[in-house]
Formats: C-alpha cells, sequence, structure tokens
C-alpha cells in the first residue's frame, strides 16, 4: 500500500510539476503559404506546406476547390492515390496524455463514399470514416466533422501523421488540427487527495 501510495504521489507530483502546456501544431489550418487556384498537388518529400512534410502518392493542397473548415487552405490526403502528411511535435512530457483535435471531411468528387484516414503519433495509431453520402457533403457545404486521438508522450518528441487509407484521388479531408494536453480525471485527484489524507494520519500516528 505504501508504494502504491508513493507511485501514484509521484505521478501527481510529476503532473503538478510539469511545465507550462508548451505543445503545439505548427499551422495546423494550413494557411501558409496557401495554395492557388482550385489546388496544387504536391508530392512526396514536399516541405511546401509550412511545418508539414508530405509523404505516401502526396497530397492536394486545396485553396477554393472546396470549402474550408477553417480559414481558406485544407488539404486532400489523396492525390492520385494515399497520401499522407507528418509534424514531428516537440516539448512533450513523457507520460502525459495528449488529445490531437481535427476536422475531417471527404472529397465528394468520387471514390469511395466512405473515406479513411488513419491518425498516428510514432507507434500509437486510430483509423477514421466519413460518408460523403450519409453526411450529405458537396464541395459547398462540407459538412466537416471534429474528430479526436488520444495518445500517451512515450518521449520528448514525437511524429505526428495524418494519412489517407484510400486507393484512388479522392480521399479524406484534412482541416484545423489542434493539440491539448489531457486533464487527470476528477476521480484520481480525489484518490489522491484521499491517500495524502490517509498518509497524513498515519505520519501522526
Amino acid at each position: 500500500m505504501t508504494k502504491l501510495i508513493a507511485s501514484i504521489a509521484a505521478v501527481a507530483a510529476l503532473t503538478v510539476a510539469a511545465p507550462a502546456f508548451a505543445v503545439s501544431i505548427e499551422n495546423g489550418s494550413f494557411e501558409n503559404p496557401g495554395s492557388a487556384g482550385n489546388f496544387s498537388t504536391l508530392g512526396n518529400g514536399s516541405t511546401t506546406i509550412v511545418g508539414w512534410t508530405v509523404g505516401g502518392s502526396g497530397v492536394d493542397y486545396i485553396n477554393n476547390y472546396w470549402t474550408a473548415s477553417d480559414g481558406a487552405a485544407s488539404l486532400d490526403l489523396s492525390a492520385g492515390n494515399a497520401g499522407s502528411v507528418t509534424q514531428t511535435l516537440s516539448g512533450l512530457n513523457i507520460g502525459q496524455s495528449y488529445e490531437i483535435i481535427f476536422d475531417m471531411s471527404g472529397n465528394p468528387s468520387g471514390g469511395d463514399d466512405e473515406k479513411t484516414m488513419r491518425v498516428s503519433v510514432d507507434a500509437a495509431f486510430e483509423d477514421f470514416d466519413y460518408n460523403t453520402a450519409t453526411e450529405g457533403t458537396t464541395r459547398g457545404d462540407m459538412q466537416w466533422a471534429t474528430m479526436s486521438f488520444v495518445f500517451t508522450a512515450l518521449d520528448t518528441s514525437a511524429d505526428l501523421t495524418f494519412a489517407s487509407l484510400e486507393t484512388n484521388a479522392w480521399g479524406p479531408a484534412l482541416d484545423n488540427v489542434s493539440i491539448g494536453q489531457v486533464p487527470i480525471p476528477a476521480s484520481l485527484l480525489l484518490l489522491l487527495g484521499g491517500l495524502g489524507a490517509i498518509g497524513a494520519v498515519r505520519r501522526k500516528a
């Protein structure tokens, strides 16, 4: 029991003593530098979109081809075939849980109705689906849906990747990416307070 209290107290101390939240997504709405015309296609290895590196078969950098969720720009994660974008997160606190929040839609112009995207942070990942037919998605009204992915930091830096799982040119759409810390559950805070009180009583005894 003593070891359990010490372990939980150590976790609490690390959480309380952690530095101010400094992790952020650079260019999360893809506004910099901006695209021209309807869209521009960026190939594997491109760093045109500030803060992001393109992978796979490339992505389409959307300007006015459809309406963005935030600002003017967004992404189709498939350019001819499945592509991806990656950004390295830094300043993570080991053991801290983080939530990646993003808006997802899908290219309504072709391909499967259901678009699938994989979000990963190093080895942790989750797949997200969006159905353009069910949502009534059109280029004039993309019916963006807010999604979230939670991971626990295993190191002070990690690669965040959004990847299309579509095998065609009409992929999942991505915009408005952000990150936040997952707070300690209230139940754990109550447990910590109770264990602390027990420890204090034992010390007095």
